[in-house]
């Protein structure tokens, strides 16, 4: 095994290094990985180039990464299901402590769960690394490690449509074709979604979801109006959609999931913006249209 553990690690705003660091021991309930494939999330590029999210500020060093798949190359003493050489995903969200969090399912919710690449807590983007081995999961063979480390992002659109509720028959309109935005798509069409509209300002970005299997693809321009774009959307469907997973946290784009979801329907806000937003909660409650929120995932 090599020596040097080869780090991409955060310093402050805009100072981003790579540096060797030890090679961690695993504790008895971890496994050590030599990381394979670690993908680039956006909050990651957001942490270097703003230096924070919210409340989540880099206040020392921090290994970014926690899109991430590796071969296990030492195994706890307590560890069963895992031996070396077992190729697996990362989950990057563990919980510390057994709280009403975690006795419910609902362990993303934790607030003192560890989170791969959150400040403080150290992410993935390294040759080595220890994680919880409960939180690991492995690949079968016809699973490639580029293909295990997108199960994390792949995960935000299970846990987003798991919250919408999609099921055989629905109707649904995802704003945002970005990465996730896809990722929903893809969930949404395999948990039965009948018609699916994916909305974007880039066309390229609506190109990809039409081969991906959107059904209607609407490109909107910086200038268009929530209610407008909420008839068209009616238009392309026929009725107004039975869900709203929205992916872009712009509030532009929150007013239109709102006035576009039809009653009795719910609006997912998976996308992160600014932490206020002006949007027609009247309207929304008139019409008992579910707003439910999302934070990463769990169990999926």
């Amino acid at each position: 095994m090599a020596q040097e553990n080869l780090s991409v690690v955060l310093h402050a705003l805009g100072d981003l290094r790579l540096e060797n660091r030890p090679i961690p021991e695993p504790g008895p309930d971890e496994v050590l990985l030599r990381m394979h494939s670690v993908g680039i999330c956006g909050s990651d590029v957001h942490y270097w180039q703003h230096g924070r999210i919210g409340d989540f500020v880099v206040r020392e060093p921090m290994v970014l990464g926690h899109e991430a798949a590796g071969q296990v190359v030492e195994v706890g003493s307590a560890v069963k299901h895992l031996k070396v050489g077992d190729r697996v995903a990362i989950e990057p969200g563990v919980p510390r402590e057994m709280d009403e969090f975690f006795k419910n399912g609902r362990y993303n919710l934790s607030p003192t769960i560890f989170f791969c690449a959150t400040p403080p807590d150290h992410g993935n983007l390294c040759r080595y690394y220890k994680h919880n081995a409960n939180f690991c999961y492995k690949l079968p063979d016809n699973v490639t490690f580029e293909e295990g480390a997108l199960i994390e992002p792949l995960s935000v659109g299970i846990h987003a449509c798991r919250r919408a509720g999609v099921a055989l028959g629905s109707t649904v309109l995802i704003c945002g074709a970005g990465p996730i935005g896809l990722v929903c798509l893809l969930v949404a069409k395999a948990m039965g979604a009948s018609k699916v509209v994916i909305t974007d300002l880039s066309p390229e970005r609506l190109t990809m979801a039409k081969d991906l299997g959107a059904d209607f693809q609407l490109t909107v321009k910086r200038a268009d109006g929530a209610q407008q774009l909420a008839k068209t959307v009616e238009d392309m469907l026929g009725a107004p959609p039975h869900i709203t997973i929205e992916c872009t946290g712009v509030e532009s784009s929150i007013q239109t999931a709102i006035y576009a979801t039809r009653s009795g329907g719910v609006v997912v806000l998976v996308g992160l913006g600014s932490e206020m937003a002006t949007v027609p909660l009247i309207h929304a409650a008139l019409k008992e249209v579910d707003i439910r929120g999302v934070l990463r995932y769990c169990n999926t």
